[in-house]
């Protein structure tokens, strides 16, 4: 890995205790659930709001990217230090995420790219120009080397991250906020200003379905582990899970989650499953993190902690650990019992 590092970028560990009075119940505490080394880790370093965070394959690192134009990797053992930085965006990063492999991280950035990096290495491999505005969102397809982005100029973008041009460009009537694949790279999910989740053939380049009920700009798109359905975040302050399975009969809106606030800020808030799909999350602007059972569509968990707006959550692979990410900077590793 890189050893290039920030000296002002090292994890705090946050552990909240009663009084002494309380003794040994105290001290015991609750019953641990994860290798965290603490309940709670607050992972500070970056220099501006974190818009996105997530695990590698396993779980052993984390990817953070930041207004700062950074993008941060942490070790989620022991104290969860940052052991590498990448630099070489030109604006804000918006999202990112890492390879199927983990080889891989890739970036959607302001300064109107995506960045392709090689995450051992710690380098830039390849910048993907052709968008003419902001690159709101990235995401890889789980069975190829295709990546899609969606852009503030209108347009979902095809790539193949071994080349540097795109393979096809899609149009779009609104500025596209949130794309992402689907089980395979024959279909491409995408949210924007229309507040329309769009199901794309990217063999005939055209929209199959549009799903509609939302009623604000989609800002989060995240497919399910099986691949059967998207979960998807807007601005009018709810949460849903879509069917995007090609011949689903019947509504392909499946559940609403409520609680999650967006404010005049308008951030791109994202949402996440946990690896059992059973339950989905997401960022708020309340400064808290929700996490709702699906089953139920109940609120399991409303995670205080963060002093601004919540921008993105991300659940560890195979341990009951939640990463969440804020305006102010912080990272909040936290222990759940789901």
């Amino acid at each position: 890995m890189a050893e290039k590092r920030k000296a002002d970028s090292q994890a705090i560990v946050e552990v909240k205790r009663g009084k002494n009075a309380a003794g040994a119940i105290i001290a015991a505490g609750p019953l641990r659930t994860s290798s965290l080394q603490e309940p709670i880790m607050l992972l500070s370093g970056h220099g501006g709001a974190v818009h996105s965070g997530q695990f590698n394959h396993d779980g052993s690192v984390i990817a953070s990217a930041s207004f700062d134009r950074d993008v941060f990797l942490w070790s989620s053992k022991g104290n969860c230090a940052n052991f590498a930085v990448l630099s070489g965006h030109g604006g804000a990063i918006l999202e990112v995420h890492w390879s199927a492999d983990s080889k891989e991280i890739y970036t959607a950035s302001t300064d109107k790219t995506a960045g392709v990096w090689d995450a051992e290495a710690g380098t830039r491999i390849r910048r993907l120009r052709g968008h003419t505005s902001y690159v709101n969102s990235c995401c890889p397809a789980r069975d190829s080397q295709a990546l899609v982005t969606g852009s503030d100029d209108g347009t979902i973008k095809i790539w193949d991250t071994r080349r540097r041009n795109y393979v096809h460009s899609l149009a779009n009537k609104f500025q596209v906020t949130s794309a992402c694949y689907g089980a395979d790279s024959n279909q491409i999910i995408t949210g924007g200003l229309d507040n329309v989740v769009k199901m794309w053939d990217t063999r005939n380049l055209k929209v199959e379905t549009e799903m509609q009920g939302h009623t604000d700009t989609i800002t989060g798109l995240r497919l399910s582990p099986d691949g059967h359905h998207v979960l998807s975040n807007s601005m009018d302050n709810t949460v849903r899970i879509w069917d995007v399975r090609p011949f689903a009969s019947g509504s392909r809106m499946v559940k609403v989650f409520k609680g999650a606030q967006h404010n005049y800020e308008k951030n791109l808030i994202k949402c996440a499953w946990t690896p059992d799909g059973k339950h989905v999350g997401c960022g708020s602007a309340d400064r808290h993190v929700y996490v709702w059972e699906v089953a139920t569509q109940q609120i399991k968990y409303k995670l205080p902690g963060h002093t601004g707006t919540v921008h993105s959550v991300d659940f560890h692979p195979t341990e009951p650990i939640i990463l969440s990410t804020g305006n102010k900077g912080e990272m909040y590793l936290g222990e759940l019992t789901l």
